[in-house]
């Protein structure tokens, strides 16, 4: 096992080689795998036995739910809710349980506007009967996917229906602000170690929370960008930069650096958020489940036949397909 420096070195090196080949979606690959692998720090001692020595899957593996956009037609509803469609805070119009809002709107308005805080809910029942069953392989993927939606929840875009500028002629800012802004920064300035991960007694609660803050920013990750839009030529904002051996224009690293601190760390925060989020849900789930002993799974291994539904997820969305559902970028 490698120690803590060592780890986070190689982990920095490999999720910059993962920015610089990957597309950016939701969170963007590289903070989705970041924010998945600073959660398990977070864990106590009987959890880290089983979860610090799959580090590696379960960052690599944080951008599996993004990759089934390609091929899942009910996956995308899954990373987002447009929770203005129902009103304004504290959106008395929506029930909070999932019966109750089908019962009111139904089932495919409630998937039009987007589900990820009943989803997420979903996956603590299943990451929390997984734990029951000491079932290792289910473990460590809904551990894994459980991450990607609760850090989806803590964007504030994707509680918006303006979830890309494109009511307000930002196109673009989706990407910019989840993963421009982080691979640009995160490295060299922001701060990821927290503290520890605490049982949540009322998941439906604290999720719903942490949604109603992503769409009370979202409003100023719209403003400043416009605002600081003002400030800058056009030149000066975008640069052309090379990736995947193409040359692409993106938000300059000028205008990214006087963004985030315009926004005064709001991208820092809401990873470190995410961070905790993850590491309590997962901390809760074994909780809930008894706190089993997990030294048993330690040497355990996936089965051929995850790991070949793990060759044909990769197959299908290195295929180049376009994304099914609405579009991020």
């Amino acid at each position: 096992m490698l120690p803590l420096k060592k780890a986070i070195q190689f982990f920095s090196a490999f999720t910059i080689f993962l920015a610089l080949h990957y597309s950016a979606y939701c969170w963007g690959f590289y903070a989705h795998q970041k924010i998945n692998y600073f959660a398990v720090f977070l864990l106590p001692p009987e959890m880290l036995v089983l979860y610090k020595p799959n580090i590696s899957f379960l960052s690599e593996h944080a951008i599996d739910p993004d990759k089934r956009r390609y091929a899942v037609p009910d996956e995308g509803t899954r990373h987002y809710i447009d929770i203005d469609q129902y009103g304004k805070h504290p959106y008395d119009n929506l029930p909070q349980k999932w019966n109750d809002a089908v019962d009111k709107f139904g089932v495919d308005t409630l998937k039009l506007h987007g589900i990820v805080p009943w989803h997420i809910q979903t996956m603590l029942y299943r990451l929390t009967d997984a734990f029951k069953v000491k079932n290792f392989s289910l473990i460590m993927r809904y551990s894994a996917e459980i991450g990607h939606y609760i850090a989806d929840a803590h964007v504030p875009l994707h509680a918006s229906s303006n979830h890309n500028g494109q009511f307000t002629n930002q196109k673009g800012i989706h990407g910019f602000w989840e993963s421009r802004v982080p691979e640009l920064l995160a490295e060299k300035e922001f701060n990821f170690f927290i503290g520890k991960a605490n049982y949540i007694k009322i998941p439906s609660d604290f999720i719903w929370m942490r949604v109603f803050e992503s769409a009370k920013a979202a409003d100023t990750v719209l403003l400043y960008e416009r605002d600081l839009t003002l400030q800058f030529a056009d030149d000066k904002k975008y640069a052309f930069e090379k990736r995947n051996g193409k040359t692409i224009r993106q938000y300059s690293a000028a205008f990214t650096i006087a963004y985030n601190k315009k926004l005064n760390g709001m991208v820092e925060r809401r990873m470190r958020d995410s961070i905790y989020a993850i590491a309590s849900f997962w901390y809760t789930a074994w909780v809930n489940a008894g706190q089993p002993d997990l030294k048993g799974l330690i040497n355990q291994k996936f089965s051929n036949t995850d790991n070949q539904e793990f060759k044909t997820l990769n197959e299908q969305w290195s295929l180049g397909n376009k994304m099914i559902g609405r579009e991020e970028q």
